[in-house]
């Protein structure tokens, strides 16, 4: 069984939706903007900083027009 603790997901995940955002030719401050999310939480989630709610995942996958199961493959 593989390990990952909290810190390697968290950031495993925000490199996901950066990956994502910028396949889309979206800027993080659009995205913040059709996310109505702050910019500063948008560098957090894709930084690693902070572990996202579901409800924001579901806002984020919304906003960047994906199945938010696209965020774990």
């Amino acid at each position: 069984m593989v390990e990952l603790n909290n810190s390697d997901g968290i950031l495993a995940f925000g490199q996901k939706v950066r990956s994502i955002r910028t396949d889309k030719n979206i800027s993080m401050q659009h995205l913040a903007n059709i996310a109505d999310i702050e910019l500063s939480q948008i560098h957090r989630i894709e930084t690693g900083k902070i572990n996202p709610k579901l409800t924001t995942i579901l806002i984020l996958a919304k906003a960047l027009e994906i199945n938010p199961s696209e965020f774990f493959v």
